[in-house]
């Protein structure tokens, strides 16, 4: 969490068992209960997807976005053409061997409606307009009637995990009216048929979709992706000198779970993990797991310690790791390297040199034999980034990433700045290109994705309800299947000393955060 260099300027996917049967969609309402539970079946299985966005478009209203209708619209009325754009999320271990559109209409059906590939998923059902609408291409399928609507014969179009765009288009005089994913369930639905058998997941790990129980409960593999579920973290006393053990132990007293993540801080020739820290890992009672953060290049620049600056320091942190810390544990080098960016050439501090100071010294940790590290490449995702030309230059390369991380927040605070809920803090974008999650997911497909730092804030000594945005992440969970793990960053004032990002500054605030703290879907054992 830093903000001194930056200024400020439905549906839900079903839960579902690896290898196993049917999942079962969760109606809007029930957003926030509990994951509904796999069922086992004997042949392939259906996977319910439901659709990640949905939106119309008039020909004649150019510039509106009917993102939040009830509805999706296709056909002619007068001169006045709609075209509707959804939007599904295979996730990754599903083995796709088929696939339908499933729309329920509104009325009579009016002439042949046909589903037509999106080129490029870089669109949201919050801005789509008919001015900025994607392009479509050839015709993949003619809508066959059903008993309450349309189905789409999507197999040749959908074949692997991944972001799926389509488009519905009728010629018709008339229109023709589906059921959105903001009505409720029986909005647009992706069947997919899966084989059965173990899928494969991201290195070694259960599919990163699942979200239901597991047999033998959830648990992390080799890359410390869960098996199903979400892992619960937390970093606590941000920003004041008391011992961070202490704090998050104090934070678990008060959100009602233990923080299953570890989450701390350290920069240069510091020497950790520290003692206090493995101590924490160890505890029979209450075991964790270390998410270390790590300025490797203190005292120097990205573009030194990429040519060797500090492999001095390096080498340290991996001699005391081999000799007295074999337990698993993330590492983020430098987290949101985009507040440091100085994009001048030679300045040592362009992204380019951060990539390479990130290859560099993943490469020679394990070089010297530091296998137990799982790699977290920390982004703010603020769309002030986003926009730089630069952006993308920051990341090192799938080869040394294991998971994507973020870190980003909410205000509670109507009318502040960044004032929303748990999607906003994950689909901030640039002037172009895609939302922070959707490029993640889409430009690297199986990565696990973290949020590493998260919270809902409002200004210091102006207390504003908080359980909205609280109430927001169950739902969204559910939506972003590569989502597998939350870390809250719990702090009474951030590094500019005006937010309060705590989660008790209320008492209310306190107690929808120890409903969202509750739910099961956070009950992941390590293991691996």
């Amino acid at each position: 969490m830093r903000r001194r260099k930056l200024r400020q300027p439905m549906s839900v996917l079903v839960a579902m068992l690896a290898g196993a049967g049917p999942a079962i969609a969760v109606p809007s309402a029930a957003r926030a209960a509990e994951p509904a539970p796999a069922v086992r079946a004997t042949g392939p299985a259906p996977v319910r997807l439901t659709a990640r966005d949905d939106a119309y478009t008039s020909s004649g209203r150019r510039t509106t976005s009917f993102g939040s209708a009830g509805k999706l619209v296709v056909g002619k009325h007068r001169r006045d053409a709609k075209v509707s754009y959804l939007k599904f999320v295979v996730p990754a271990g599903v083995r796709v061997s088929g696939a339908r559109l499933e729309l329920t209409t509104i009325g009579a059906v009016a002439g042949r409606v046909t589903a037509h590939r999106v080129t490029g998923n870089d669109w949201s059902e919050k801005t789509l307009t008919s001015g900025n609408a994607p392009a479509t291409g050839a015709a993949l399928s003619v809508g066959a009637g059903t008993g309450s609507g349309l189905s789409f014969d999507l197999g040749t179009a959908v074949t692997r995990p991944g972001t799926y765009s389509f488009a519905l288009r009728s010629s018709a005089e008339r229109t023709t009216r589906f059921v959105s994913a903001e009505a409720g369930p029986a909005g647009p639905v992706l069947a997919v048929t899966a084989q059965t058998g173990a899928p494969t997941g991201t290195g070694g790990d259960a599919p990163t979709g699942a979200r239901g129980d597991a047999p033998g409960g959830c648990v992390t593999g080799a890359l410390l992706v869960p098996s199903c579920g979400v892992l619960w973290g937390g970093a606590a006393g941000g920003f004041t000198s008391a011992p961070r053990d202490r704090a998050l132990r104090d934070w678990e007293k008060l959100s009602g779970r233990t923080a299953t993540v570890f989450h701390t801080y350290h920069k240069g020739d510091e020497r950790f993990p520290t003692a206090s820290e493995i101590a924490m890992t160890r505890d029979p009672a209450r075991p964790r797991v270390l998410l270390l953060n790590w300025k490797v290049a203190y005292g120097s620049t990205w573009a030194k310690v990429a040519r060797g600056d500090r492999d001095a320091r390096i080498d340290a942190f991996a001699a005391r790791v081999r000799a007295s810390y074999p337990e698993k544990f993330f590492l983020v080098l430098h987290h949101e390297p985009e507040n440091d960016v100085v994009a001048r050439r030679g300045s040592g501090w362009e992204a380019s040199d951060y990539a390479a100071m990130y290859r560099h010294t993943v490469r020679r940790l394990r070089a010297k034999g530091v296998t137990n590290t799982i790699t977290v490449m920390a982004y703010m995702g603020n769309e002030k980034w986003m926009s730089q030309s630069w952006w993308r230059d920051l990341y090192p390369g799938d080869d040394v990433v294991d998971w994507i991380g973020l870190d980003s927040y909410v205000s509670a605070e109507k009318g502040y700045y960044h004032h929303g809920d748990f999607a906003d803090l994950l689909d901030r974008r640039g002037r172009t290109g895609p939302a922070f999650y959707e490029w993640a997911t889409i430009r690297h497909p199986g990565k696990p994705v973290m949020v590493a730092e998260w919270g809902v804030y409002h200004r210091v000594g102006r207390p504003a309800d908080k359980a909205p945005g609280y109430a927001s992440v169950l739902p969204e969970l559910a939506k972003r299947p590569a989502i597998k793990a939350i870390v809250h960053f719990d702090t009474k004032h951030d590094d500019e000393g005006d937010r309060d990002i705590s989660i008790d500054s209320t008492r209310g605030n306190l107690a929808a955060f120890r409903t969202l703290a509750a739910n099961p879907l956070f009950d992941v054992r390590l293991g691996g």
